[in-house]
């Protein structure tokens, strides 16, 4: 088990060789484990959360929309002595100034969107959400492909807090991003 003390953890060395043999993976609960392969369903949630979100927000304020956000994919981001690779990630400008070049990011994000897939729900619904709530991510937002739900959480006292849940035929404004709609329903491929 990764959590296991007596098992040597996971280095950065060792996470780049992962990726110099063209595998994803991410340092998780101090364990190097593999992210599973996007498939096209994985994808087209990914890119239509990134869709939305990313033109108005993933600039200045007042340069066409509200701005004030630096918006990822698959980024590497360090997280303790762990490295996770959120499928979307988000950091406030006015929090993070200058987008960091260093790999991993050594900044935690404030918003973090995961694709669930049959081999990762456990652990982007376990230990991840966990340390993403450890380190400070604000919002974590899951999107469940196989029960095609969409939730949101926010970073409560103690714990995540399930703030909204969205099926298909739903078109949601979301934290932390208001002034988009989110159609819940393209994001498990159903047109309206």
């Amino acid at each position: 088990m990764p959590g296991d003390p007596a098992l040597r953890l996971a280095s950065l060395d060792d996470l780049l060789r992962a990726i110099d043999q063209e595998r994803r993976c991410e340092i998780v609960d101090g364990g190097l484990v593999d992210k599973s392969a996007a498939d096209e369903g994985h994808g087209g949630a990914q890119s239509e959360v990134v869709g939305r979100v990313h033109q108005p927000y993933n600039r200045r304020r007042g340069e066409g929309g509200p701005g004030g956000w630096w918006i990822r994919t698959e980024v590497h981001v360090a997280l303790g002595t762990d490295v996770y690779c959120p499928d979307i990630a988000g950091w406030r400008r006015e929090r993070v100034p200058v987008m960091p070049k260093d790999w991993p990011v050594p900044v935690a994000p404030d918003w973090v969107a995961e694709v669930l897939s049959a081999s990762t729900a456990a652990r982007d619904l376990g230990v991840k959400m966990r340390g993403y709530y450890q380190h400070g991510v604000e919002h974590y937002w899951v999107i469940d492909r196989q029960n095609q739900v969409l939730l949101v959480y926010f970073r409560g006292e103690r714990a995540y807090e399930l703030v909204a849940t969205g099926s298909p035929g739903d078109t949601l404004s979301l934290p932390p991003f208001p002034e988009v709609e989110i159609d819940v329903g393209r994001l498990f491929g159903i047109e309206a």
